[in-house]
């Protein structure tokens, strides 16, 4: 009867000691996905950082490449221009040598022997005139030119004169962000590193294995209308129970991501609140 007795004692004891291994397990889990979670939200704000960070050095990259091309405009304009009046003095000069020289074929034609002289000289003097008519032709025209370039190189210049005010503002902007994110994210690093040594490195290696194929970063996502957080497909009801149950981590059928339900998700965001 002894044995026997103490033989119920040994199964109570195990089935309570199995009792507190599963507790314990189902705790772990439940802590897992707590610490992969807040991980994931402290990444994401890393993210951000970097995105906002990021964007600004291109913006100042994009203004300075623009202001080159404006100015390099600008020269080119002012290069043609200054050739088209070289071109127009040119036709100037031009008018005034064409002028003298039908004024000496007039002259030449008043002391001419022969009709022959005659005719040349009057053929001269006809040439000159088409010269005038063309040089004046080519006047008109660089002129207009010249009228053209110079509006659109006030334009350009007005722009650049815009587009150096918005880089003097960017690059304040860009070094103010710096400064301010620099440390923020430092700590933010810190934290993150303090979660990597909280759970085992295959789930670290998952999880960074994930974040690197999703496009948004996102490896944790909570469960959002009975659907996955990053990819947006639903979750059979099953499934959102074992979920809820925290016994093991479950990830989305569809996309691999790491699922966790509202009530980790809630806990996560009012401690970093």
């Amino acid at each position: 009867m002894a044995k026997n007795s103490s033989e119920k004692t040994e199964v109570k004891q195990g089935s309570k000691t199995t009792g507190e291994q599963v507790v314990g397990l189902e705790v772990s889990i439940e802590k897992k996905l707590h610490v992969l979670y807040s991980l994931q939200q402290i990444d994401s704000q890393i993210d951000k950082i970097r995105i906002i960070r990021g964007e600004l050095p291109l913006e100042v990259q994009d203004l300075e490449d623009e202001i080159v091309g404006l100015a390099t405009r600008i020269e080119k304009f002012e290069e043609e221009n200054n050739s088209h009046k070289r071109q127009i003095e040119e036709k100037k000069e031009s008018i005034k040598d064409s002028t003298a020289l039908i004024k000496k074929y007039a002259e030449q034609q008043m002391n001419v022997r022969n009709n022959r002289e005659y005719d040349s000289l009057t053929k001269e003097i006809e040439f000159q005139n088409l010269e005038i008519q063309l040089s004046e032709k080519r006047i008109k025209e660089f002129t207009a030119i010249v009228g053209a370039k110079s509006e659109e190189i006030k334009e350009s210049k007005s722009k650049l004169k815009e587009r150096e005010s918005d880089l003097r503002i960017k690059k304040s902007e860009l070094s103010d962000i710096v400064e301010e994110t620099e440390k923020e994210e430092e700590s933010m690093i810190e934290n993150s590193k303090q979660f990597h040594t909280m759970i085992e490195e295959r789930l670290i290696t998952a999880y960074n294995r994930i974040r690197q194929n999703a496009r948004n970063g996102l490896a944790v996502v909570q469960i959002e209308r009975d659907a996955c957080g990053g990819c947006f497909n639903k979750i059979p009801p099953q499934h959102q129970l074992d979920i809820r149950m925290h016994k093991k981590i479950i990830v989305c059928e569809y996309c691999g991501r790491i699922l966790v339900d509202d009530e980790i998700a809630n806990t996560v965001k009012a401690e970093m609140a």
